[in-house]
């Protein structure tokens, strides 16, 4: 499985628009954080989860020329706001693009892109077709998906799993029923937004308790924000903890054992 990290950032990105603290102002690309989201090659098929507001960049800065389908966590514009761009993989593949997300997502999709649903569209508007899913595992395309149920504070979302495979974003709580489909992974994407308590993210602490109890063999932490402070100085930081736990950053590409697990 390939995979690489679209964009690691927050709601607002990183820089901040106006924002002068030393993390918005750094020249280290690895410091520039484009919203987050994730693309995914495995068994012949490529997805993304998440098209936020910077997806179109995203899919030019990485050279994607084919989408096989999406999958989403929820319905938070950082996360959803770039869905109207799938219109150039409709132009390219001359198909429908297959979308899957819970129903207050769907919802929100139908809410948001009114004009993809009605029933005399506009030429040349996004082609959508929903599928909405729930708390039980499911097939797309050969690819066994495992949704992970999260909250986002008062917001049930979704990571999943995808063989030795996860992501989580935009969590500060999963219950130990939850918690126990996420044993045995090679690699792990994980919220972590700042050092301080957070209301609805997880912080560097609650990030690092959810890695020592689940124990994946690579953990590459996401929707970071400025708080966090430089990328170089808090990635030297956690190369020196006993689980392997790095910061991610956009354009990162990773790849899992091939063991299927």
């Amino acid at each position: 499985m390939k995979i690489i990290l679209l964009g690691t950032g927050t709601s607002q990105g990183v820089p901040i628009i106006g924002c002068q603290c030393k993390v918005c102002r750094s020249a280290d690309s690895k410091d520039h954080r484009l919203r987050s989201s994730v693309y995914i090659e495995h068994k012949g098929k490529s997805f993304v989860i998440d098209t936020g507001p910077d997806f179109r960049a995203q899919m030019l800065r990485e050279h994607i020329t084919h989408l096989d389908f999406l999958l989403f966590t929820h319905q938070h514009k950082d996360h959803l706001g770039g869905l109207d761009d799938i219109r150039a993989f409709n132009h390219l593949q001359k198909q429908v693009m297959d979308v899957y997300a819970n129903s207050a997502t769907c919802q929100s999709i139908r809410d948001e892109f009114p004009y993809a649903f009605c029933d005399n569209p506009y030429p040349g508007v996004p082609e959508i077709k929903l599928h909405t899913i729930g708390k039980d595992a499911f097939d797309v395309q050969g690819i066994h998906i495992i949704p992970i149920q999260l909250m986002h504070m008062h917001m049930p979302i979704l990571g999943y799993r995808i063989d030795n495979f996860a992501y989580i974003t935009d969590a500060n709580y999963i219950a130990p029923e939850e918690t126990a489909k996420l044993h045995g992974l090679d690699i792990l994407i994980l919220d972590a937004l700042r050092k301080k308590k957070h209301y609805s993210h997880f912080n560097v602490e609650e990030a690092l308790q959810l890695v020592n109890e689940i124990k994946p063999k690579r953990t590459y932490f996401t929707h970071i924000s400025h708080d966090m402070g430089l990328h170089a100085q808090e990635d030297s930081h956690f190369a020196t903890l006993p689980c392997y736990c790095r910061l991610g950053y956009d354009g990162l590409q990773l790849e899992t054992e091939d063991t299927n697990i």
